[in-house]
């Protein structure tokens, strides 16, 4: 009787199975990324204050904000998102938490 090749993943995490791959923290980052963009987006549409307003009081260009708000750009500085966030009322916190080695 031939016996069959054991499967590595079976019984691990999807984190597991990206981060053998290397993958995960730059899935975190996407997925961070995206859920900030989208709550600022969300804080932006609950106030009077429109993409320009919101440009000017950055003292950037309109395009700028797209690019805040765009969920798949990744080249926004934690300074802007942060200055974003306080112009629309909200604040970014950032933290750190250990992990299992």
């Amino acid at each position: 009787m031939k016996s069959a090749k054991k499967n590595p993943h079976i019984g691990s995490s999807v984190d597991d199975f990206f981060a053998e791959d290397c993958l995960l923290q730059e899935i975190e980052a996407i997925a961070i990324k995206r859920v900030i963009a989208m709550e600022l987006q969300q804080a932006l549409e609950q106030t009077p204050m429109t993409k320009t307003e919101l440009a000017r009081r950055l003292e950037t260009s309109r395009s700028q904000v797209d690019r805040i708000l765009d969920p798949t750009n990744e080249s926004i500085t934690l300074s802007t998102l942060m200055k974003a966030a306080a112009l629309l009322g909200k604040r970014l916190h950032v933290s750190l938490h250990a992990v299992a080695v």
